[in-house]
Protein backbone atom coordinates (compact mmCIF):
# COMPACT_ATOMS: atom_id res chain seq x y z
CA UNK A 1 0.00 0.00 0.00
CA UNK A 2 1.97 3.50 -0.91
CA UNK A 3 1.20 6.26 1.32
CA UNK A 4 1.03 9.95 0.60
CA UNK A 5 2.31 12.56 2.21
CA UNK A 6 -0.24 14.34 4.23
CA UNK A 7 -0.97 18.00 4.12
CA UNK A 8 -2.59 20.77 5.58
CA UNK A 9 -5.59 20.67 3.13
CA UNK A 10 -5.81 16.31 3.67
CA UNK A 11 -6.19 17.31 7.34
CA UNK A 12 -8.77 20.46 6.35
CA UNK A 13 -11.08 17.98 4.38
CA UNK A 14 -11.11 15.65 7.34
CA UNK A 15 -12.07 18.46 9.71
CA UNK A 16 -14.57 19.93 7.56
CA UNK A 17 -12.88 23.32 7.61
CA UNK A 18 -10.30 25.56 7.20
CA UNK A 19 -7.94 26.16 9.40
CA UNK A 20 -7.07 29.81 10.95
CA UNK A 21 -5.80 31.31 13.66
CA UNK A 22 -7.42 34.50 15.43
CA UNK A 23 -5.36 36.36 17.70
CA UNK A 24 -7.36 38.67 20.24
CA UNK A 25 -4.80 41.30 21.40
CA UNK A 26 -5.95 43.67 23.92
CA UNK A 27 -5.17 45.40 27.65
CA UNK A 28 -5.15 42.66 30.93
CA UNK A 29 -8.92 42.97 31.63
CA UNK A 30 -10.33 43.97 28.35
CA UNK A 31 -12.28 41.28 27.55
CA UNK A 32 -9.86 38.85 25.25
CA UNK A 33 -10.36 35.33 27.15
CA UNK A 34 -14.02 36.16 27.27
CA UNK A 35 -14.44 36.72 23.95
CA UNK A 36 -11.97 33.90 23.47
CA UNK A 37 -14.36 31.36 25.06
CA UNK A 38 -17.50 32.91 24.03
CA UNK A 39 -16.11 32.09 20.30
CA UNK A 40 -15.27 28.91 20.82
CA UNK A 41 -18.80 27.99 22.10
CA UNK A 42 -20.22 29.56 19.31
CA UNK A 43 -18.03 27.90 17.08
CA UNK A 44 -18.18 24.46 18.86
CA UNK A 45 -21.79 24.52 18.56
CA UNK A 46 -21.69 24.74 14.70
CA UNK A 47 -18.98 21.59 14.69
CA UNK A 48 -15.88 23.54 14.14
CA UNK A 49 -12.89 22.04 15.98
CA UNK A 50 -11.37 24.53 17.57
CA UNK A 51 -8.53 25.00 20.73
CA UNK A 52 -7.61 28.18 22.95
CA UNK A 53 -4.41 29.39 23.46
CA UNK A 54 -4.58 31.64 26.68
CA UNK A 55 -1.67 33.49 28.91
CA UNK A 56 -2.61 31.04 32.13
CA UNK A 57 -2.29 27.89 29.58
CA UNK A 58 0.91 28.95 28.49
CA UNK A 59 3.00 30.97 31.53
CA UNK A 60 1.84 27.60 33.34
CA UNK A 61 3.74 25.25 30.89
CA UNK A 62 5.38 26.12 27.31
CA UNK A 63 6.49 29.43 29.32
CA UNK A 64 7.01 28.54 32.55
CA UNK A 65 10.95 29.40 32.62
CA UNK A 66 9.48 33.11 31.57
CA UNK A 67 9.54 36.40 33.30
CA UNK A 68 7.64 39.59 32.47
CA UNK A 69 10.98 41.67 30.82
CA UNK A 70 10.31 43.19 27.53
CA UNK A 71 12.78 40.41 26.31
CA UNK A 72 10.79 37.29 28.10
CA UNK A 73 7.63 38.71 26.74
CA UNK A 74 8.85 39.14 23.41
CA UNK A 75 9.63 35.27 23.40
CA UNK A 76 6.53 34.07 24.93
CA UNK A 77 4.78 35.71 22.16
CA UNK A 78 7.14 34.01 19.68
CA UNK A 79 6.58 31.05 21.18
CA UNK A 80 2.57 31.02 20.95
CA UNK A 81 2.94 32.04 17.44
CA UNK A 82 4.73 29.00 16.72
CA UNK A 83 2.53 27.17 18.69
CA UNK A 84 -0.29 28.57 16.97
CA UNK A 85 0.68 27.82 13.89
CA UNK A 86 1.84 23.91 14.69
CA UNK A 87 -2.15 23.60 16.01
CA UNK A 88 -3.69 25.74 12.62
CA UNK A 89 -1.21 23.20 10.00
CA UNK A 90 -3.08 20.06 12.31
CA UNK A 91 -6.16 21.63 10.35
CA UNK A 92 -7.68 22.92 13.68
CA UNK A 93 -9.53 27.32 14.12
CA UNK A 94 -6.74 29.09 17.23
CA UNK A 95 -7.92 31.37 19.27
CA UNK A 96 -5.60 32.66 20.88
CA UNK A 97 -5.73 35.51 23.90
CA UNK A 98 -2.48 37.18 24.86
CA UNK A 99 -1.65 41.01 25.82
CA UNK A 100 0.90 41.10 22.49
CA UNK A 101 1.89 44.62 23.47
CA UNK A 102 3.83 45.20 21.64
CA UNK A 103 3.65 45.94 17.64
CA UNK A 104 7.12 43.73 16.55
CA UNK A 105 6.00 41.07 18.74
CA UNK A 106 2.69 41.06 16.50
CA UNK A 107 4.31 41.58 13.42
CA UNK A 108 6.80 38.44 13.94
CA UNK A 109 3.38 35.98 14.56
CA UNK A 110 1.86 37.61 11.48
CA UNK A 111 5.07 36.51 9.50
CA UNK A 112 4.97 32.86 11.77
CA UNK A 113 1.23 32.15 10.51
CA UNK A 114 0.81 34.19 7.14
CA UNK A 115 -1.72 37.15 6.70
CA UNK A 116 -3.77 35.04 5.21
CA UNK A 117 -4.09 32.31 8.02
CA UNK A 118 -4.41 35.29 10.64
CA UNK A 119 -7.15 37.19 11.83
CA UNK A 120 -5.93 39.91 14.30
CA UNK A 121 -8.48 40.80 16.57
CA UNK A 122 -8.05 44.10 19.03
CA UNK A 123 -9.79 43.52 22.30
CA UNK A 124 -10.38 48.00 22.72
CA UNK A 125 -11.17 48.92 26.01
CA UNK A 126 -10.47 52.17 28.07
CA UNK A 127 -8.12 51.63 30.98
CA UNK A 128 -10.47 52.62 33.37
CA UNK A 129 -13.08 50.09 32.58
CA UNK A 130 -9.85 47.20 32.50
CA UNK A 131 -9.42 48.41 36.03
CA UNK A 132 -13.06 48.15 37.24
CA UNK A 133 -12.62 44.39 35.72
CA UNK A 134 -9.51 43.84 37.72
CA UNK A 135 -10.94 40.75 39.19
CA UNK A 136 -7.44 39.47 40.51
CA UNK A 137 -6.16 42.78 41.32
CA UNK A 138 -3.45 43.39 38.79
CA UNK A 139 -3.84 46.94 38.70
CA UNK A 140 -3.78 47.78 42.44
CA UNK A 141 -0.59 45.61 42.55
CA UNK A 142 0.95 47.62 39.47
CA UNK A 143 -0.31 50.86 40.75
CA UNK A 144 1.19 50.52 44.50
CA UNK A 145 4.67 49.46 42.92
CA UNK A 146 3.84 45.61 43.83
CA UNK A 147 4.11 44.62 40.22
CA UNK A 148 6.76 46.15 38.45
CA UNK A 149 6.36 46.91 34.40
CA UNK A 150 2.63 46.06 34.16
CA UNK A 151 1.19 46.73 30.66
CA UNK A 152 -1.15 49.67 30.57
CA UNK A 153 0.55 51.00 33.74
CA UNK A 154 4.53 51.34 33.52
CA UNK A 155 4.86 49.21 30.51
CA UNK A 156 3.68 49.99 26.90
CA UNK A 157 0.91 48.76 25.08
CA UNK A 158 1.33 50.13 21.34
CA UNK A 159 -2.18 50.30 20.00
CA UNK A 160 -2.67 47.77 17.41
CA UNK A 161 -3.24 49.86 13.78
CA UNK A 162 -3.20 46.74 11.76
CA UNK A 163 -6.12 44.86 13.06
CA UNK A 164 -8.62 43.25 10.75
CA UNK A 165 -11.36 43.80 13.76
CA UNK A 166 -11.27 46.12 16.42
CA UNK A 167 -14.05 45.14 18.96
CA UNK A 168 -14.83 47.97 21.61
CA UNK A 169 -16.01 45.93 25.01
CA UNK A 170 -17.13 48.70 27.17
CA UNK A 171 -19.76 49.44 24.18
CA UNK A 172 -20.83 46.56 22.97
CA UNK A 173 -22.48 43.40 24.46
CA UNK A 174 -20.33 39.48 24.12
CA UNK A 175 -23.08 38.15 22.11
CA UNK A 176 -22.96 41.23 19.92
CA UNK A 177 -19.35 40.91 19.17
CA UNK A 178 -19.61 37.36 18.98
CA UNK A 179 -21.94 37.86 16.09
CA UNK A 180 -19.16 40.52 14.60
CA UNK A 181 -16.24 37.84 14.84
CA UNK A 182 -18.87 35.15 13.15
CA UNK A 183 -19.61 37.39 10.45
CA UNK A 184 -16.28 38.39 9.56
CA UNK A 185 -14.53 34.31 9.34
CA UNK A 186 -17.39 31.88 8.49
CA UNK A 187 -16.20 32.57 5.07
CA UNK A 188 -12.32 31.87 5.52
CA UNK A 189 -13.46 28.85 7.70
CA UNK A 190 -16.15 27.48 5.60
CA UNK A 191 -14.56 24.34 3.25
CA UNK A 192 -15.63 24.64 0.08
CA UNK A 193 -15.64 21.66 -1.75
CA UNK A 194 -13.25 21.57 -5.08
Amino acid sequence: MSLQKLTLRHREKLLNQRSLVLWFTGLSGSGKTTLSDAMEEELFKREYKTYILDGDKIRDGLCKDLGFSEEDRTENIRRVGEVANLMRDSGLIVLSAFISPFAKDREVVRETIGAENLVRIFVDCPLEVCEQRDVKGLYKKARSGEIKKFTGISSPFEIPEESELVLKTAEHSIEELVGTILEFILPKIKLVSE
